[in-house]
């Protein structure tokens, strides 16, 4: 739903705008158990664009906070493509197709 999907990158933004001072690393692993988590609720069959359009906007708001942090050097996209990639998991669907899990259950 588009309403949780808003409602988890606001409080991504709120919790960022905090823990910018911190560094790469440790927001890296606070990213990626994030990402994950989000991951493991919504990823099932045909949520793949809705995964990794999350991604994007995850990494689009961690840049925007990089950015801010220094008023000497700018973090263009292409220097932190490598920190995202990094960092955070690459969007797979990681649930059977309900059907499935019901004839794992109630075999015919």
């Amino acid at each position: 739903m588009s309403k949780r999907l808003r409602a988890k990158l606001q409080a991504i933004k709120q919790a960022l705008t905090r823990w910018r001072h911190l560094p790469v690393p440790r927001l890296g692993a606070w990213f990626r158990g994030v990402v994950r988590g989000y991951f493991n609720y919504h990823a099932v069959p045909g949520n793949t664009k809705s995964l990794a359009s999350f991604r994007f906007q995850v990494a689009r708001i961690w840049l925007r906070a990089l950015r801010r942090r220094s008023q000497c050097h700018r973090m263009n996209w292409a220097r932190f493509g490598q920190i995202a990639d990094h960092w955070l998991p690459i969007p797979k669907v990681l649930h059977p197709y309900p059907n499935q899990r019901f004839y794992a259950k109630h075999p015919k």
